[in-house]
């Protein structure tokens, strides 16, 4: 469906793959590799076709092993290519964190910036579809506290495929976190090449009294109450982050001294969340600002459960959102 010159509104899994495809056309140094993506497409889909447009040397499968998966990464990105590893599920990530953390991470800065690490790393996060608590965790504030790592968490279609892109032109390790529940969100999104600067948040509903920081999958959530608190009179901006690490936190604190008071919204669990960090920092540049405590919203302190109806209690939504936002603007009197 066409909805401009050179946009249409295609799904966001879409996106991702023509992302993919005209990287892969872009640079004959990039490719792609990871568990399934080649012949079966990836679990999810959205490498489905690269195979045969590109050959099993550009796009292949690899053994069972994140750990293998990382180290080919780090060594290829090392030795020039421009790799986009898969990991299927963020949860894998604990198989190799000590590739990510002590050797992806560091190697540009231990070198003194002479070995470039363009390794790009794809992964999925996120519940709601019942896969049990070992693939359905969102563990991206693990990834934010390493120095030497970039975040990225498409909450849109365009997103997807402009942050995508930005990633794998970076000289540094980017991991770009999507999420399962959102594969099939439909967007406006252009046909040609484009990027979505790394570090600049966006400000997806402007409003005048109350600011709220929706990451990934939360974001429609986050717009959902917006429209919900509007009919009460309350008129709320919502920002889309975008990129996690380096978190742009000159937007956010612009709005919160627009709008006096602040929530932060992550899936993730909401202690030691990357809405804490968040939270400290606008309390840090615009405490004169605020007239109420900065209000988190983010999942309970436990594994998300495998039943459907713990699950559905489990991740945060539109209604809890809602409840957060009332009850700090009673608060505030």
């Amino acid at each position: 469906m066409s909805t401009a010159t050179g946009t249409r509104t295609i799904p966001y899994i879409a996106a991702c793959t023509e992302a993919l495809r005209q990287l892969l056309r872009e640079d004959p140094d990039v490719f792609l590799a990871g568990e399934d993506v080649a012949g079966y497409g990836s679990v999810f889909g959205y490498t489905r076709g690269l195979l045969k447009e590109f050959g099993p040397k550009r796009v292949f499968d690899t053994p069972i092993s994140e750990e293998g998966i990382v180290g080919l990464g780090v060594g290829s990105a090392a030795c020039g290519l421009r790799p986009i590893i898969d990991i299927m599920f963020m949860d894998f990530i604990g198989e190799c964190m000590d590739e990510i953390v002590n050797q992806m991470a560091k190697m540009r800065y231990m070198f003194g910036g002479k070995a470039k690490l363009p390794v790009t790393v794809c992964t999925m996060a996120g519940a709601g579809i019942n896969l049990a608590a070992q693939h359905s965790q969102s563990l991206e504030s693990w990834l934010c506290h390493v120095p030497g790592l970039k975040v990225v968490m498409p909450a849109t279609a365009y997103d997807a495929k402009g942050l995508l892109i930005a990633a794998v032109h970076d000289d540094n390790p980017v991991f770009v976190i999507f999420n399962k529940r959102m594969l099939g969100v439909m967007g406006e999104v252009p046909e040609e090449m484009y990027e979505v600067p790394l570090g600049q948040a966006r400000i997806a509903r402007a409003g005048t009294n109350f600011t709220i920081v929706a990451t990934g999958r939360m974001l429609p959530e986050a717009m959902e109450a917006a429209d919900t608190l509007a009919s009460g009179g309350l008129d709320v901006e919502v920002i889309d982050p975008r990129t996690l690490q380096p978190f742009d936190t000159e937007t956010v604190v612009n709005s919160v001294k627009k709008t006096h008071r602040a929530l932060v919204v992550h899936e993730a669990v909401r202690f030691g969340g990357l809405g804490a960090e968040i939270a400290a920092q606008l309390q840090e540049e615009a405490f004169d600002y605020l007239d109420a405590p900065i209000g988190r919203v983010g999942a309970p302190f436990s594994p998300v459960p495998f039943s459907p109806a713990l699950e559905k209690l489990y991740v945060p939504d539109a209604a809890k959102i809602t409840a957060e936002v009332q009850r700090i603007v009673g608060k505030a009197g």
